[in-house]
This record gives structure tokens, C-alpha cells and sequence, in this order.
């Protein structure tokens, strides 16, 4: 049974845009790979972190949601780990109130895009 799951991670700052859409599509890919489904894709760019990790300041922000086997989350998690491009992540399975306001929230961002667009 699949469930519906949201990655938020951050990424060091030294990467540049290439890279850092590069490694965001490492771990969709990883996904894909191991009979997941991508639900949405945000990438918030760099932002100042709330406190300095590894000495670093700031980060790229991104986040995955997707639908997958439980089993597959652990892949996903060791991946992370072992990448020196991440510095922190956070991979939660959404319930189903959550999953609804990540589908609202996607809508709007959505319709933001298409006017932005138009």
C-alpha cells in the first residue's frame, strides 16, 4: 500500500543552481527508481537558516511530496545521509488532514503560477 509522504531537506549553499536542481532530482529520481509517484516539487531557494550548520549560514531549501511503499522512506533516508550536499532533512508520512491541506496549498500555488504566466 502506498502512503503519501512529504522530504523537506537543505542543501549547503556552495552549490549552484544547476547543482542544487541537479541534486533535488537526484532524490525524485531515487523515487521514481523504487515505484514512487511525485506528487509536487517546490524549490524556496536560498534562505538564512535559524542557526549555523556545519559553519554554514544559509541553505537551498526544498521539498518533495510523493507517494511510495513505507519500505522505500529508509532508501531515501540513507541517500540523504550519505549525500555531503544535504545538511539536514525531514521525511514524514502526512495523514489525511495534512494530505488535504498539501493539496490545497499545491492548488494555490498552482493558480499563482498560471496567472504569473498569463
Amino acid at each position: 500500500m502506498l502512503n503519501h509522504y512529504e522530504a523537506a531537506f537543505i542543501l549547503t549553499p556552495v552549490l549552484s543552481e544547476p547543482q542544487m536542481k541537479e541534486a533535488v532530482d537526484k532524490f525524485e529520481n531515487l523515487l521514481k527508481e523504487n515505484g514512487g509517484t511525485i506528487l509536487n516539487r517546490e524549490e524556496w531557494g536560498l534562505k538564512k537558516l535559524a542557526y549555523p550548520i556545519q559553519g554554514k549560514t544559509t541553505g537551498f531549501y526544498a521539498l518533495l511530496q510523493f507517494d511510495v511503499e513505507p519500505a522505500v522512506i529508509a532508501t531515501l533516508e540513507t541517500a540523504f545521509r550519505r549525500d555531503e550536499k544535504v545538511l539536514r532533512f525531514l521525511s514524514f508520512r502526512l495523514d489525511k488532514y495534512a494530505f488535504e491541506y498539501a493539496e490545497k496549498r499545491r492548488n494555490v500555488n498552482l493558480k499563482k503560477q498560471q496567472k504569473e504566466e498569463a
